[in-house]
């Protein structure tokens, strides 16, 4: 028979190897929040003949979810040593502060980029500080409420629009980058119902060689309206890819209506494509990534095949 004395042995061992394993975990995955990649994918998507003569495609960045806070000065200086990629073009799609003093510090990180054409649009962290989460409620897939803490969200936009960014935030804006003619249209953050698709609503411009839709959230709701209109592409973040994700980043939840397997990368919607980012940051109250690094995406826009009829 077994004694009580060895099953209590056994039960404190289970739950002391239980408790390394955990911590353990924690550690490997905070440390990965600053294991900063780049992705880099071809969209076959531009009109025939768009491209200039000699140009291999239209090399665009994609950045999302930089959460800023202060002390994150690897992140700040990763961010900055993007622009030696010479994008023709940089999409920012929002969550870009992580803390009421991070104004200084996202415009010090996106500084050299600032220099190249960008058009952007915001998520509710930009508006909104983070709050502590529950990770129960996360892997449940509720929806947080947004916190009472107002950011300095204005202070921002006003450098990015001073610095030639554009904000497609319910705007409709056209301008080209790299030789190539672009529509772009974006809304506010759908995950908190800050969208009105109605104020951009309707086919892009014929004349443009490609019409790219800005939404930090990619629900299916809204991207089905941007799909409706004709746009090629859309750019979003928001799922930090899954951030606790399984073994091949596979995501577990999206925190948003997008299936899992597009929770962050290259795919199809209809006959739309669609990139969501990873993300390059993570709440202040949850800094874990798990099978999921942090990433910024350089797409390259080539034309599309005429099919032979």
């Amino acid at each position: 028979m077994v004694s009580v004395n060895t099953v209590k042995k056994s039960l404190l061992t289970a739950v002391s190897s239980a408790a390394v394993a955990g911590a353990a975990t924690v550690a490997w995955g905070n440390r990965e929040t600053s294991q900063f990649e780049l992705h880099e994918v071809t969209v076959p998507v531009l009109n025939p003949g768009a491209l200039p003569a000699g140009s291999q495609g239209l090399r665009v960045l994609h950045i999302s979810d930089l959460h800023m806070i202060p002390g994150q000065d690897k992140k700040q200086q990763w961010v900055r040593d993007l622009a030696q990629l010479e994008p023709d073009l940089v999409v920012n799609t929002g969550d870009n502060l992580g803390d009421k003093d991070a104004v200084p510090l996202v415009i010090n990180a996106l500084d050299p980029l600032l220099n190249r054409p960008g058009v952007f649009v915001f998520g509710s962290n930009d508006y909104f500080g983070p709050r502590p989460v529950n990770p129960v409620g996360y892997l449940l897939g509720k929806k947080r409420k947004v916190s009472e803490e107002a950011l300095p969200w204005q202070g921002m936009r006003a450098a990015f629009v001073e610095r030639g960014w554009e904000d497609a935030t319910h705007q409709r804006v056209e301008f080209r980058a790299g030789g190539v003619k672009i529509a772009v249209a974006g809304v506010d953050d759908p995950h908190h119902d800050l969208d009105d698709y109605g104020r951009i609503q309707g086919r892009p411009n014929p004349d443009a060689d490609i019409a790219i839709g800005l939404l930090h959230s990619p629900d299916p709701r809204v991207l089905a309206q941007f799909e409706a209109d004709g746009y090629d592409l859309t750019l979003s973040g928001h799922t930090h890819g899954g951030q606790l994700c399984l073994p091949g980043q596979r995501a577990i939840v999206t925190n948003c209506g997008i299936d899992q397997k597009r929770a962050s990368g290259l795919h199809r919607f209809g006959d739309m494509w669609m990139h969501v980012s990873n993300g390059l940051g993570t709440s202040k109250y949850a800094p874990v990534r798990l099978f999921c690094r942090p990433s910024a995406t350089l797409l390259t826009l080539t034309e599309r095949k005429v099919l032979a009829h």
